[in-house]
Parts: structure tokens; C-alpha cells; sequence
């Protein structure tokens, strides 16, 4: 039986200041724990009903499941552990290819920008504090696994960016059409906001700015859309293949 201090906890561990506190997330629903589970993920705990047939710590009541649950119906298992920010310095952004993102509001692209990251093997994502919590249900959800298979962290870009070498490309209106980038063995690409794009201090460590080519009449590409193609292009034409 849970006791109310362990409900507690995982229940608190809904909001990003309690993740960040205690270091840990928590996630929901059989497919994404299966995926989590089967990229040898290391939960600390597993809660689950007599209705999931995986992995488990700690044997649970539908009850007790719906106390714990993000979800008006719960689902069969529910799982806590160690948030996998990966730390490492300005020397490593030197070395192969790295997606950047800034300010980066909706959970659901910062997933699916980790998802596309992990696809095109990039060495590793790099998100401004202020980008949805990578940690959320949310963005563990769209990622589907990248979450614990691409290293990423948080941290000021502009700092970060500050000692990096290596090309640092800003996608924006109006820069050089990126499929004629030349290749490139390590790079930096930064993808704006969904609303406001590049914020002005990022803008300040570009060293150059590469833009997708349109030809119909809509206004923008949706974030991680576009960081799918950019992606895509740097990979394609890397002067190393991973």
C-alpha cells in the first residue's frame, strides 16, 4: 500500500519547479514507459496495475493508480526517474553537429525537435531555460524515447555560444538558402521561437543565418517542421556520415 507522502511526491513531480527540485520526472502510459523501458532507461520506480503485462517496482490498485495519475482515466502504469540532462562545455559544441533551440514555447515540438535530433544523429540538443520543460509529459511523449536517447541540456545559449568555433547557423527569413550550404563536419543550428524567432543575444553568436525556401503563400513553417528539413540538409550533406 502507497502511503500519502509517496502519493504525494509523485503527484508533485507534475510541476517543472518540483522536477527541478527533486531531479526527476514523472511519465504516464504503457507505450511511452514501454519505450523508455526498452531504450534501458533506469526508472527508480514503476507503479503499475494487475493491467500491465511489463516491468514493475511497486504493484498498485486501480485506486491508488487514480490517485497518483495526470489523467481523469488512468493509465496502467506510471513511472518516476532520474532526469537525464546530460552537462557538458563549450568545448564539446565544437565537435559534430548540434541543434539549438531558443525559446521554444509548445512541449510537443520540443519533443519532436529531440525525436528529429535523435533521427538525423546529431550529437546532442542544446535548449534555452526558457524553452518548454523537456521533462514534461508532454514533451516526453512526442519525443517517443529520444528523451533518454539524445543527450541534451538547458543552459543560457548566448553563454554557451559564446566560446563555440564552430559555424553557429540561426534559421530565419531572409538568410542563404540552406540547401546550398556547403557541407560541414561540426555546426551549430538554432531554431527560433514559435512566434518571435531568434532572440536578439542568440542572434549576436551567429555566424551565419540559413532560411528554408517557400513557394506557396503560408506565412511560416511550424518549428520543428522546420528543424525536421534543416536537419535533414545538414545531415545529407555532412562532410562526415555518422
Amino acid at each position: 500500500m502507497l502511503t500519502k507522502a509517496e502519493i504525494a511526491s509523485v503527484r508533485a513531480l507534475r510541476e517543472k519547479k518540483s522536477r527541478a527540485a527533486a531531479g526527476s520526472f514523472v511519465i504516464e502510459g504503457e507505450k511511452v514507459v514501454a519505450e523508455l523501458l526498452a531504450a534501458g532507461f533506469p526508472f527508480t520506480a514503476v507503479y503499475a496495475t494487475a493491467g500491465w503485462a511489463g516491468k514493475s517496482t511497486h504493484s498498485v490498485t486501480l485506486e491508488e493508480m487514480a490517485r497518483l495519475s495526470h489523467y481523469p482515466a488512468p493509465s496502467s502504469v506510471l513511472a518516476v526517474g532520474p532526469i537525464p540532462q546530460e552537462p557538458w562545455g563549450a568545448w564539446a559544441l565544437n565537435r559534430g553537429l548540434t541543434l539549438a533551440l531558443d525559446r521554444v514555447q509548445d512541449p510537443g515540438n520540443v519533443g519532436t525537435m529531440l525525436r528529429i535530433a535523435d533521427w538525423f544523429a546529431f550529437a546532442r540538443v542544446l535548449l534555452s531555460p526558457d524553452c518548454a520543460d523537456p521533462s514534461s509529459q508532454k514533451a516526453i511523449n512526442a519525443s517517443m524515447g529520444s528523451y533518454v536517447r539524445i543527450p541534451w541540456q538547458v543552459a543560457d545559449l548566448s553563454d554557451a555560444l559564446a566560446g563555440v568555433t564552430a559555424p553557429i547557423l540561426g534559421c530565419d527569413a531572409g538568410g542563404e538558402d540552406v540547401h546550398r550550404l556547403a557541407p560541414l563536419i561540426d555546426a551549430v543550428v538554432v531554431i527560433g521561437s514559435e512566434g518571435q524567432g531568434l532572440s536578439a543575444a542568440v542572434r549576436s553568436r551567429l555566424t551565419g543565418v540559413i532560411a528554408i525556401p517557400g513557394y506557396g503563400s503560408a506565412e511560416s513553417l511550424n518549428a520543428a517542421v522546420a528543424a525536421g528539413i534543416i536537419c535533414d540538409q545538414l545531415r545529407t550533406h555532412s562532410a562526415i556520415k555518422p
